[in-house]
């Protein structure tokens, strides 16, 4: 996780280290946010980089802790602890867990031939597996019933088509699998006709799985970096329930992932 120290401005806690008024500064904090190194953070450095923001944040920092620390230690603790429960959450179901757990599923639903059942089969595992992920990185400042989640994840899986309320949501989910869907066939196209897989022909599925797997972190940390992550709405524009719960003219929401 190294980088140059002049990638890393003054600590600010909770903030990020790059400017999310742009896309290049949001392309690199959600390539921060998807690094899979920190998948194998030990128990130790957990820990440690946890007490290292809590002494920050009291005012007990020791003397020599630098900013690329500090900087460091947040995105270890961002990426394994939930922010509301401080629960870790499970290597499947973390974003930077997103891109190895989720592209045998990609490889998956790109497989030639299938049968119905196959078909269903990688939807099920695809709406699961997205399902895991946004309940285990879930708001859970209030509490939530278990009912919602079992609705939506059903609504998921029967229709595999996620409708979201929000232009920016949506606009980030009709971009996401258009480089996982066009690149693999086209660069899939070329590979087969190398000498190595027409002499090898087993090595068709490793390659496509390497080039899914490379679509796949292509693709996630530029949809997710179209839009800022929190973005502001006038009141006028939302559902009445929220309108009557605020004088406000206008609000600030967050986008997710």
């Amino acid at each position: 996780m190294a980088a140059s120290r002049g990638d890393y401005p003054p600590f600010e806690l909770g903030k990020s280290r790059f400017d999310q008024s742009t896309f290049h500064g949001r392309f690199r904090h959600f390539l921060d946010i998807i690094d899979p190194r920190t998948l194998f953070v030990t128990e130790s450095n957990l820990k440690a980089a946890a007490q290292l923001l809590e002494d920050y944040k009291h005012g007990a920092s020791s003397t020599g802790v630098t900013d690329q620390q500090l900087w460091e230690a947040q995105k270890i603790r961002q990426a394994v602890l939930h922010p509301d429960t401080n629960e870790k959450i499970l290597m499947p179901f973390r974003m930077s867990g997103y891109i190895p757990f989720g592209t045998p599923i990609v490889v998956g639903l790109l497989l030639p031939q299938q049968t119905l059942a196959t078909t269903v089969f990688w939807q099920w595992l695809n709406q699961s597996h997205n399902a895991c992920v946004n309940y285990a990185n879930r708001n859970a400042t209030k509490p939530t019933p278990m009912s919602k989640f079992i609705l939506g994840y059903i609504g998921a899986v029967t229709s595999a088509i996620s409708i979201a309320a929000l232009m920016e949501t949506a606009m980030t989910r009709i971009v996401l699998p258009i480089p996982i869907l066009v690149l693999p066939p086209i660069i899939m196209s070329v590979l087969e006709k190398t000498w190595i897989l027409k002499a090898f022909p087993r090595l068709v599925l490793p390659f496509h799985s390497l080039v899914c797997l490379a679509a796949f972190g292509f693709a996630l940390p530029v949809a997710i970096s179209l839009f800022p992550q929190m973005s502001e709405i006038e009141t006028s524009k939302l559902e009445p329930e929220i309108k009557t719960a605020t004088s406000d003219k206008s609000v600030f929401y967050n986008k997710g992932l």
